[in-house]
C-alpha cells in the first residue's frame, strides 16, 4: 500500500477577483512533475501518522492525510490505519506537496478498502481539504479556474523539454503571497495563451504573485533571472513560491546554483 505522490508546477497564475468566501477567483495551469514523496498506508489497531525526510511543520490533527481519513470515516466503514510519509517535495515551495499527499491518500484508501469511489467522488472529498487537492486525483495537465479547484483538460505535453526546478533558501507563506496581490480581470485568458508556442510564453504568461514577492525576496527574483541566463525558454515562480522552474531544450549545467539552492533536474 505504497504510492509515490508527485508535485505540480503552475504555468501562469492570474488572480482575478476576491470571492465572498474569502478565497480568490483565479486561473492557472497545473502541470504534474516528477518530484515525489513516498506515502505508505497500513491497516492498524489505531490511527497514527509518522514522517521521515523533510520536517513537516504544524499540528498532527491539521495534517491533510489525517483530515482526509476523518472525511472518509464519516461516510465509510474504514479501519484505523498507520500512515507513513517520507517527505521529499520541498515545503512552502508552491508545488502542492501536502495537497498531493492528501489526494494520493484518498486514492490509496479507495483502492485498498474497495470503497468504490469514482474519480469525481474522490475529487469532491479532495476539494474539502484544499483548493488544489482535487487536481492530483486525475493528475494530468489542466486549466484550473474559480478557486483553482475546477478543471478543464488541455493538450499540453512538455516531455520533449527538460524542466529544472530550483528551490532557494527562502520561505513565502500563502498569507504573505495573497496579502500583496491586487486582483484584476485579465485581457486574455490563460486558457488561450497556453496554446501559444512555448517560445512565445516569455513576456505573455505571467504569475501575479511575482511582482511583490520578487520585490520582498530578491533572491527568488535572482533565481529566475539566472535560469534565463542559462538558456531557459521559459521560467517562472510556481504558485506562491518560493520555487522557480525553467523549461530548457537541453539539460543545463547549474552547478553554481547548487551551492545555495536545491536543484532538481529533468522533473
Amino acid at each position: 500500500m505504497i504510492e509515490f505522490s508527485n508535485a505540480k508546477i503552475n504555468i501562469g497564475l492570474n488572480i482575478i477577483a476576491r470571492r465572498p468566501d474569502g478565497y480568490h477567483d483565479l486561473e492557472t495551469v497545473f502541470y504534474p512533475i516528477k518530484i515525489n514523496d513516498v506515502l505508505e498506508v497500513i491497516e492498524a489497531d489505531k490511527l497514527s501518522f509518522e514522517s521521515s525526510g523533510l520536517e513537516i511543520p504544524g499540528r498532527l490533527e491539521d495534517n491533510l492525510c489525517i483530515r482526509g481519513y476523518r472525511l472518509l470515516k464519516k461516510d465509510h466503514d474504514v479501519p484505523p490505519v498507520k500512515i507513513h510519509l517520507h517527505k521529499n517535495i520541498p515545503i512552502g515551495a508552491g508545488l502542492g506537496g501536502g495537497s498531493s499527499n492528501a489526494a494520493f491518500f484518498i486514492k490509496l484508501m479507495n483502492q485498498n478498502f474497495e470503497l468504490g469511489l469514482s474519480a469525481d467522488q474522490m475529487e469532491d472529498y479532495a476539494r474539502q481539504l484544499g483548493a488544489d487537492c482535487a487536481f492530483f486525483i486525475r493528475n494530468r495537465p489542466v486549466f484550473a479556474f474559480e478557486k483553482g479547484d475546477e478543471f478543464e483538460d488541455i493538450k499540453l505535453d512538455l516531455s520533449a523539454y527538460k524542466i529544472v526546478l530550483v528551490m532557494p533558501d527562502e520561505h513565502v507563506s500563502t498569507a504573505e503571497a495573497y496579502r500583496g496581490v491586487k486582483p484584476a480581470p485579465v485581457r486574455e485568458s490563460l486558457y488561450d495563451q497556453i496554446k501559444m508556442p512555448l517560445t512565445a510564453w516569455r513576456g505573455q504568461i505571467k504569475n501575479d504573485f511575482e511582482g511583490h514577492i520578487f520585490r520582498d525576496h530578491p533572491v527568488i527574483r535572482g533565481v529566475k533571472a539566472e535560469l534565463y541566463e542559462h538558456g531557459a525558454i521559459y521560467a517562472s515562480m510556481s504558485g506562491s513560491g518560493a520555487s522557480v522552474f525553467g523549461i530548457f531544450e537541453e539539460t543545463p549545467n547549474l552547478g553554481a546554483m547548487e551551492e545555495f539552492n536545491q536543484v532538481f533536474y529533468n522533473v
